[in-house]
């Protein structure tokens, strides 16, 4: 094993082997995923030092499809739930995307700002979007940071969190989501599980370890969901296809508009058995919700309060 992959990016506790081999959809290469013995985040190995060809021209499409609008409006109501009544809105976007969702806090009030790898299609909106957090650092801070479903595409957690927390206002709140990889679903996948997604997702988060790594950046976490509906159904009906299909995750890239690529017998294919298998999800979601598993985990966290 490469030395710099024996120890956890977040404590440097001992990592051990989950899977052996998980498989890329888009380039067929074969990762390791290890676990943390201490804190139990799971690590991507190898890490690659340059992901852009692991992105492709494929990845980018709607990342939502046609349930960008509820998404976009759910994550405004967590918000709005959440967040200090004030005026000052501040709100940075970590990963933004396209930049659907800083358009949709713009028209909300929020003075908005967002990071992404390649900023230019949110900025064809006349959104402020800057390549990465560094070009964030020393500007005045915010009353909320949003990260959906980026986290795990860090390169470093423990240095991305601290970051996250000086730019964070006093009364600011930090709103995250992740896949639960201690989930019903991904105990029940395992290397077939679609939000596995190596090496994009670079880490694996449990409850324990987000919240860990979360303490371990000065933070406290004071509320969490389970339910991005659309993210735990999507995760139930692909991952039992991935059992099915010699191509993986083919339902899922016709849905969010990068499956072009695909013949249209394999698209067609699987979009009826990927409906029908999401339609039989629904009683999995209310099981795993009963039991505190679902697919998805989304926290509200805030800045230690010093004792005096």
């Amino acid at each position: 094993m490469n030395p710099a992959y024996r120890s956890c990016n977040v404590c440097g506790g001992i990592l051990a082997t989950r899977f052996t081999r998980v498989r890329d959809s888009i380039t067929n290469e074969y990762f390791v995923i290890l676990t943390c013995k201490k804190c139990g985040l799971g690590h991507t190995h190898p890490q690659p030092d340059h992901l852009n060809r692991y992105y492709g021209r494929h990845y980018y499409g709607s990342r939502h499809g046609i349930t960008a609008k509820f998404c976009i409006g759910r994550r405004l109501r967590f918000i709005e739930s959440t967040t200090e009544k004030t005026t000052e809105k501040r709100l940075l976007d970590v990963g933004c995307g396209d930049g659907s969702f800083l358009l949709a806090a713009k028209k909300a009030g929020w003075d908005v700002t967002g990071t992404e790898i390649n900023p230019h299609p949110a900025r064809a909106f006349n959104l402020d979007v800057r390549h990465n957090l560094h070009q964030i650092e020393g500007t005045a801070q915010f009353d909320c940071i949003t990260m959906w479903h980026s986290l795990e595409h860090m390169k470093g957690i423990k240095s991305t969190l601290r970051l996250l927390a000086k730019l964070l206002a006093p009364k600011g709140h930090l709103i995250m989501a992740v896949p639960n990889n201690d989930s019903l679903q991904a105990k029940l996948f395992g290397p077939r599980w679609l939000p596995l997604d190596v090496p994009r997702h670079l880490y694996h988060f449990n409850p324990g370890s987000l919240r860990f790594s979360l303490e371990n950046a000065g933070l406290q976490v004071f509320a969490s969901r389970h339910h991005e509906i659309e993210y735990n159904l999507i995760g139930w009906s692909q991952s039992a296809l991935n059992y099915l299909n010699c191509t993986p995750n083919i339902f899922f890239e016709f849905l969010s508009g990068k499956g072009k690529h695909h013949s249209i017998w394999a698209r067609t294919s699987n979009f009826i058995l990927g409906s029908a298998l999401t339609l039989a999800s629904t009683a999995a979601l209310l099981v795993e919700a009963l039991i505190g598993r679902s697919g998805t985990l989304v926290v509200m966290a805030r800045k230690k309060v010093p004792i005096n």
